[in-house]
């Protein structure tokens, strides 16, 4: 259970959470006013009427399963002399939520803030407002270390797309191809292409996705669909130069590497993809 500490007027207060909500020690609260007599001074809170009357409101506005009846024989108990209540007698018999008791090493008598700061109240006033005071500090740091812990995380965030950007650009940059022996002539056209930009033929993408339905321009990047668009206007411009296919094949595949470098970086691109 998480469990943060505070200092009030030179005494220790615990403060824990507890079904996401804080609740602040009791037993140490006491401790402020007698550090010998703490359970007894907490009693002494718990058998006050007015103290019944806010506990029990407290529930009622809280807990559902708060048990009224219990509640209104323990009410009409109280300001007797002989009248005692403690913590654990009030959880049990009321099935109260607001305050939790246990025993142990980190044990004690805990309670939700309004009702720890209703039983400051009733040991000193000066108290009760450092109390109040040294509590918001806590809560303000916390605030402050969670938005710290946003902010790195939000920069662990960019570093790591920087990063997966950076592969990706990696693996659509064509790969210089060196020229291909005068004697080896690609099919078609098509396959020109598909070599200057993604390296292999459409038949050796084929043969790499077995499983993948369509071609590989089916699986082309936006980047990668407009520079195959204008190299497709370049290549046929070349043949009707009367260049051999293996020159062309050079020149295209330099086209793609260079349009390729300069749109991965395009910010009207990107929104294209999108």
């Amino acid at each position: 259970m998480k469990q943060n500490k505070i200092i009030v007027q030179e005494t220790l207060i615990s403060i824990r959470q507890h079904e996401k909500d804080d609740f602040i020690s009791l037993t140490d609260i006491a401790r402020y006013k007698d550090s010998d007599r703490s359970d007894y001074i907490l009693q002494n809170w718990m058998r006050n009427r007015e103290t019944i009357e806010f506990l029990g409101l407290w529930e009622k506005i809280n807990n559902e399963d708060f048990n009224s009846i219990e509640f209104d024989g323990i009410k009409n108990k109280s300001g007797v002399n002989s009248f005692i209540l403690t913590p654990k007698q009030w959880i049990n018999s009321t099935n109260a939520i607001g305050i939790i008791s246990k025993t142990g090493r980190y044990g004690g008598t805990f309670a939700h803030k309004d009702i720890a700061f209703e039983f400051a109240s009733w040991i000193s006033a000066e108290f009760k407002l450092f109390l109040i005071k040294e509590f918001q500090r806590l809560k303000n740091e916390e605030i402050e270390n969670k938005s710290l812990e946003w902010n790195l995380s939000r920069s662990l965030s960019k570093i790591n797309y920087k990063i997966h950007t950076d592969a990706i650009k990696e693996h659509l940059i064509p790969n210089t191809i060196s020229k291909p022996k005068e004697d080896f002539v690609y099919a078609n056209e098509a396959d020109v292409l598909n070599m200057a930009l993604f390296g292999l033929t459409a038949k050796q993408w084929r043969e790499n996705n077995p499983k993948q339905e369509g071609n590989i321009r089916d699986y082309a990047s936006v980047e990668q669909l407009i520079v195959l668009s204008n190299m497709e206007s370049v290549n046929a411009e070349l043949i009707k130069q009367g260049m051999n296919q293996s020159d062309r094949l050079v020149v295209l595949n330099s086209m793609a590497i260079s349009q390729m470098k300069s749109l991965v970086n395009n910010s009207t691109i990107k929104k294209l993809g999108k």
